[in-house]
């Protein structure tokens, strides 16, 4: 598939991306090779493999999931700028 200056120009405009005249089919041409790379990966005969997360098999560690409060109120909040009777102190935003 080909991508054409006006396609990228249309492209640039959506993307919210600034793009010089100039420099406008230098854009469709890597948006045409993109697209010519999608389509050949499109021919690879993935039937019966099963979708992966890692190239390496791996589980996660399971651990025993328990409610907990933490026990670092005072540690969490000695980082607060403004904290009172335990929470963060925040200004008033809504009158």
């Amino acid at each position: 598939m080909s991508i054409d200056i006006e396609t990228a120009r249309r492209v640039a405009k959506l993307a919210r991306i600034k793009v010089e005249e100039a420099a406008l089919p230098a854009l469709a041409a890597e948006f045409s090779a993109i697209l010519g790379f999608i389509e050949q990966l499109n021919e690879v005969d993935v039937e019966g493999i099963e979708p992966m997360t890692s190239v390496t098999p791996m589980r996660l560690k399971r651990r025993e999931d328990v409610v907990t409060d933490g026990n670092q109120q005072a540690a969490v909040l000695r980082n607060a700028p403004d904290a009172r009777e335990g929470f963060f102190a925040v200004p008033k935003v809504v009158e």
